[in-house]
């Protein structure tokens, strides 16, 4: 009996909009993006101007960003502040200002 070979799926090429997306994602959830609370974007020449467009134009409507444009080498600074839902570090001496005794 003859083995059937499997037929490799067809490779799906992501859009020029979704990759851009991505990319952008990617720098603003960087852990220094993300300590600092800013980021600076740049347009790569593979990235098409409508997509480019889209995606400064749902930036710049995302409540919270400051975006900033960078004139001599046309980047975008995105800054925000801190949420809510961001918790503050837990110093190591936090644990030792409690004032109720030690149960021991």
């Amino acid at each position: 009996m003859a083995k059937k070979q499997a037929v490799p799926a067809a490779r799906q090429e992501m859009s020029g909009m979704a990759r851009l997306g991505l990319r952008v994602s990617s720098m603003i959830n960087h852990p220094i993006a993300q300590e600092r609370r800013e980021v600076r974007i740049h347009r790569l020449d593979t990235d098409g101007e409508k997509e480019w467009n889209e995606i400064v134009s749902a930036l710049s409507e995302t409540d919270g960003i400051e975006m900033s444009h960078n004139h001599e080498d046309a980047s975008i600074t995105l800054k925000w502040a801190p949420s809510a839902d961001d918790d503050k570090p837990t110093q190591a001496s936090d644990a030792f200002d409690s004032e109720e005794p030690a149960p021991f």
